[in-house]
């Protein structure tokens, strides 16, 4: 696809990154649990003291995806590494190779930071994507279960 391009995503670009971002969540069926707003995405994303990053994939200048990464640690390799929390094309653009384009751009920013891995979460259910990512030669990784603490039991746990 010649005319495909990933970039930076902007501050002005905080209203498309949320449509994206309650499209996938729609997608994952969870789009009741999106929360956030344009004014919280241009802080979390766009300010001075940002962790995570976010990138566009346009073609002819529209917009048809969005990733959204940061840097984690590996205390076993000694290196960071670079994690995935979104990806997402939409429907109508699936297949045409923009998926695949966004992971090889982050994998090259992982190699040019010296990044000593990639990784993301899939949901078990999402075969579609389970399958591309396998065709690219990703790995699951199913001895690990993922905790999460949040709402009121992280603020009481805080608390206590």
């Amino acid at each position: 696809m010649s005319n495909l391009v990933i970039r930076a995503a902007q501050i002005e670009d905080a209203a498309t990154i949320l449509r994206f971002i309650i499209d996938l969540a729609s997608y994952e069926k969870a789009a009741h649990e999106v929360t956030t707003n344009i004014a919280a995405i241009e802080r979390s994303l766009f300010s001075s003291d940002s962790t995570a990053y976010a990138l566009l994939c346009e073609v002819d200048g529209q917009a048809i995806g969005f990733a959204v990464y940061f840097f984690n640690y590996s205390t076993w390799l000694g290196k960071n590494g670079l994690y995935l929390e979104d990806l997402y094309i939409a429907p109508e653009h699936r297949g045409s190779g923009a998926g695949k384009a966004i992971l090889k751009y982050l994998a090259k920013l992982a190699v040019t930071n010296n990044c000593g891995r990639v990784e993301w979460a899939v949901l078990n259910w999402n075969q579609p994507a389970i399958d591309f990512y396998q065709a690219i030669g990703a790995k699951p990784q199913d001895e690990w279960t993922t905790y999460r603490i949040t709402g009121v039991a992280l603020s009481k746990f805080a608390a206590d």
